[in-house]
């Protein structure tokens, strides 16, 4: 089973069991950056771990491909939709504890600007580089997310993973997650409840100063509207955005996408356009920069409910 397809029971025989924390047929776009995409069969919000527990229990009983959202800041749907159940965080998984030891505990669905400016209030350093990513603890956790120099390994001591598929949950040591570029060795199915990041003593006006420059060059050099920030992993030693740029792809348009001219490394969608139009431009981009220069791009877009194609492990 997995999000990239459609073989696990349908979600609907969780109705019974745990249908006040369901919702059918929502549609999944809206809660993604790109805004495109079909629906979820079904849907929960969760609040709190003890829900999180029973749902747990039920999915994996039945064995129903699961989806967690997140911000949906790196995330592209199909527009058939994804055959299985969502889960979205709710704000009980959202909540941020500073401590003064240094340590910082932030639920699963903590946003990371809002952790990167609150450890910066608290005159802690190591996490500025956060504010100019716009996603969850949690997908940033599985995903190693990182700019401007850091990621989340850099600072990340343990996690509370619960396993949607029933196995082996609890508090696991960063040491174990087997955090590199972009990825580690978390599932789609396991859930980040809570990370806990070890920062330093710093400057509150030098944290926010940095953050600030952050922001700043984020606005200059990176594009807004419907998009999911870099749409392929850097190659060693390289620049995805390069070798996209050199390959004639800046400003390529498939129907309703188009390749930034802002930053070539991203791919924004127009108002009422498709995940099918998003898809074709990244495999027509993949396709130019292999002829061109021989490299194959890694997407580091998480694809949901295409053929063929699946999300980053």
């Amino acid at each position: 089973m997995s999000p990239s397809g459609s073989s696990g029971a349908d979600p609907a025989v969780l109705d019974d069991e745990v249908g006040d924390l369901l919702q059918p047929e929502v549609p999944l776009g809206p809660l993604t950056t790109y805004r495109v995409g079909g629906c979820a069969r079904r849907m929960a919000i969760v609040e709190h771990e003890d829900d999180l527990a029973t749902l747990a229990r039920a999915v994996a009983r039945h064995g129903v491909d699961v989806l967690v959202i997140g911000k949906g800041s790196n995330l592209l749907v199909a527009d058939a939709g994804f055959d299985g159940l969502a889960i979205l965080l709710g704000p009980g998984f959202g909540e941020v504890h500073v401590g003064a030891d240094g340590l910082v505990r932030a639920g699963g669905a903590a946003l990371l600007p809002v952790v990167a400016r609150r450890t910066a209030a608290a005159g802690l350093t190591g996490f500025e580089w956060a504010v100019g990513v716009p996603g969850t603890i949690g997908g940033a956790v599985r995903m190693n997310a990182g700019g401007h120099g850091s990621d989340m390994a850099a600072s990340l001591v343990r996690v509370r993973v619960v396993d949607l598929w029933g196995g082996n949950d609890g508090v696991v040591d960063a040491a174990a997650l087997d955090l590199r570029y972009r990825s580690s060795s978390l599932a789609a199915h396991q859930v980040v409840a809570w990370a806990e990041l070890s920062l330093r003593p710093g400057d509150r006006a030098t944290s926010e100063a940095e953050i600030a420059e952050i922001v700043r060059w984020r606005r200059e050099n990176q594009p807004g509207g419907q998009n999911a920030g870099s749409v392929f992993t850097n190659p060693p030693g390289d620049s995805a955005g390069r070798l996209i740029e050199a390959a004639g792809c800046k400003g390529l348009r498939v129907g309703t996408a188009q390749v930034s001219t802002k930053h070539a490394n991203f791919i924004q969608a127009d108002e009422d356009g498709t995940a099918a139009d998003v898809v074709a431009l990244m495999a027509q981009i993949q396709a130019q920069v292999r002829e061109h220069s021989g490299v194959d791009l890694v997407p580091e877009t998480r694809l949901v409910g295409f053929a063929g194609r699946s999300e980053p492990s």
